[in-house]
C-alpha cells in the first residue's frame, strides 16, 4: 500500500531522516508541530498510516500490515536507515518494524507504549463515534455535543473529530472507522515474534509522567527485545507527551540523537 505522508526539511547527507508515526485514530498532522520544531535540524517524513488520513482503506488492520506499508514507503523513498519515532500504535508498528527488518533503522525512539498487550480502552470512545449520523449531521459543533455525554474531555472531542471532514456537500469519516473497531484487539496488542528476536540498535522509551501506558513491570520484556534501551520520564505529561509538553520531548529527542 502506498501512504500518503507529510515531508519537512530537505533531504542530505548531512542531515539524518526521521520517520515519525501517529497513533490509533491519529494522522501525520497530529506530528506537525512537532515536525516543524526538527525540520532545519532533520529530514522529517510523516505518514498517514493505513486507514487512517489521507492513506488507503484496507480491511487487514495489523502490525505486520503496517509494518509491510511503511518498508514500501522506505524502499520508495531510499530512506533506509532512518531513525523511527512512533507514538502509542505508531510505536508498535516501529518496534515490529525494528525487530523484523533491523537494517532499515538506524535507532528507534518509541513514545508511552510497550511492546504487549493492554486492556481495550477504546470501546467506549468508538460507540460514541458510531452513534455520530454523519448524513443527519450539520456541522462540527454539533458532532462535538454529540460526543459530550460519553466523553468528557474537550481536548479529546477534538482530536477524535479531527477524523471528520466535509468532501462534496457531506460530512465522512476519514478513518476507516468500521475496520479499526473490528481490528482493535489487534492493534491493542502486539505480534508473536519469531525466537530470539532482538533490535541491536540505540532504543530510547519517553514516558509521560502521569500516564500508565509504560509500566516499570514492562521493561523486562522490552530489554528481552531491545537490550540497548534506555528509558526517560517527561513530568507533567500524560499519554500524549510530545503534544502536552513539546519542549521537553524535542530536548530528549534532540539528545537521544
Amino acid at each position: 500500500m502506498k501512504l500518503q505522508f507529510r515531508e519537512y526539511g530537505g533531504y542530505s547527507d548531512q542531515r539524518p531522516t526521521l520517520i515519525f508515526l501517529h497513533g490509533l485514530l491519529g494522522s501525520s498532522a497530529n506530528w506537525h508541530s512537532i515536525a516543524r520544531k526538527l525540520e532545519h535540524q532533520f529530514h522529517i517524513i510523516v505518514p498517514d498510516l493505513r486507514n487512517h488520513g489521507r492513506s488507503p482503506h484496507a480491511e487487514q488492520m495489523d502490525y505486520p500490515a503496517m509494518g509491510q506499508d511503511l518498508i514500501e514507503l522506505i524502499d520508495d523513498q531510499d530512506l533506509a536507515r532512518s531513525l523511527l519515532v512512533g507514538h502509542s500504535m505508531g510505536g508498535k508498528v516501529a518496534m515490529w518494524l525494528a525487530l523484523l527488518q533491523p537494517e532499515l533503522v538506524s535507532g528507534l525512539v518509541v513514545v508511552d507504549i510497550a511492546p504487549v498487550e493492554y486492556p481495550n480502552r477504546f470501546a467506549p470512545i468508538f460507540s460514541a463515534l458510531h452513534r455520530i449520523d454523519t448524513e443527519s449531521l450539520a456541522n462540527r459543533e454539533q458532532a462535538e455535543r454529540m460526543l459530550a455525554p460519553d466523553i468528557d474531555d474537550p481536548g479529546l472531542h477534538q482530536f477524535l473529530l479531527q477524523n471528520l471532514e466535509r468532501r462534496d456537500g457531506a460530512w465522512r469519516w476519514r478513518c476507516n472507522l468500521s475496520v479499526l473497531n473490528l481490528e482493535i484487539v489487534k492493534l491493542t496488542g502486539f505480534p508473536e515474534l519469531p525466537e530470539s528476536c532482538q533490535y541491536p540498535g540505540p532504543v530510547l522509551f519517553i514516558r509521560g509522567g502521569a500516564s500508565d501506558y509504560l509500566q516499570p513491570e514492562f521493561q523486562p520484556r522490552i530489554l528481552s527485545l531491545f537490550p540497548h534501551a534506555r528509558f526517560r520520564v517527561i513530568s507533567g505529561a500524560g499519554h500524549w507527551v510530545y503534544a502536552e509538553q513539546p519542549e521537553a520531548f524535542c530536548a530528549l529527542l534532540t539528545g537521544f540523537l
